[in-house]
């Protein structure tokens, strides 16, 4: 039997500026934007094209939903995004204003830094070392 994670959600406040950070500031790949009306979108995005799992943003309609955005983990790490170089793309991520949580280190399961998304989300950058 073959099983795979699909779709992570993620609830966002509102849907423009959570795609623009995702894709300017994270480099995220938008992989679709549907318009259903009434306020409803399908968007998923993903860290590339080649990736087996993507990022839905929900947007919050409910005050229940709106008091998650931003605190769907806790104050643990979400969602983990592997790279095949972190000190580059930590680079490139701060640089266009992503907040970190620290820089890379090295573990023993390779080398990895957290990040917040612009709700205060934790995703892991990992550079895995096969471990």
């Amino acid at each position: 039997m073959k099983r795979t994670i699909g779709h992570l959600t993620i609830l966002v406040k509102d849907y423009d500026e959570a795609i623009a950070f995702y894709k300017e500031k994270a480099g995220f790949e938008l992989l679709a934007d549907n318009d259903f009306g009434n306020g409803m979108r399908w968007v998923s995005l993903a860290p590339s094209k080649e990736s087996q799992a993507a990022i839905v943003l929900v947007k919050a309609d409910t005050d229940e939903k709106l008091e998650r955005v931003g605190n769907q983990f806790a104050d643990h790490v979400g969602i983990v995004v592997e790279t095949d170089d972190c000190r580059r793309d930590y680079e490139a991520m701060k640089a266009a204003g992503v907040r970190f949580l620290g820089e890379p280190n090295e573990v023993p399961w390779g080398i990895e830094v957290v990040f917040e998304d612009l709700y205060g989300n934790r995703i892991d950058l990992l550079q895995h070392n096969g471990f």
